[in-house]
């Protein structure tokens, strides 16, 4: 577990350049430890304590402002920066590497007991404000440009931007 904490601190260092040394980000980041908690939380949530993990997942969303269900599933290295008003939904499913910025959702498109939240594949890089809705995939290395709506699948390596999202060339 500890080796994963520092993981998780080492990545937010490699990525933000406004990171002045990894014990700040160990302390200060609320993107790095809603990924703690929630590291918790669903440990918590597959061992069946998941009233447990619901009421710690409610506390670590007041003091971080980052809200992930404890059985979505999140990858190594994932970072949340400046995280107030992310939103990680029950069935979202998040891969190594991600990175995301504020106000991100992960959202679902139904009420029906399915799988109703994205799938975010390795390497993944998520702007500010963007949503993703449904049980759509963003494939690997793809990248969310900030205030977009993605309700359809992204091909692994593809940039989409916009209202709702398009493809476009680099």
């Amino acid at each position: 577990m500890i080796g994963r904490l520092r993981e998780d601190t080492r990545a937010m260092c490699d990525r933000d350049p406004a990171a002045r040394r990894c014990l700040e980000v160990a302390l200060t980041y609320p993107g790095v430890h809603a990924v703690w908690g929630h590291r918790v939380t669903h440990r918590l949530w597959n061992n069946g304590f998941r009233l447990l993990a619901r009421l710690l997942s409610h506390l670590v969303r007041l003091l971080t402002g980052v809200e992930i269900h404890p059985a979505a599933t999140i990858g190594r290295r994932v970072t949340i920066d400046h995280g107030m008003g992310v939103v990680i939904g029950e069935t979202a499913e998040i891969g190594d590497d991600v990175h995301m910025y504020h106000g991100v959702t992960l959202g679902g498109d139904t009420n029906e007991p399915v799988k109703r939240h994205p799938t975010v594949e390795d390497g993944v890089k998520i702007g500010a404000n963007a949503t993703l809705l449904g049980d759509i995939t963003v494939g690997e290395d793809a990248a969310v440009g900030a205030g977009s709506v993605v309700t359809d699948d992204v091909e692994a390596g593809a940039t989409v931007v916009g209202v709702p999202a398009r493809r476009i060339d680099d």
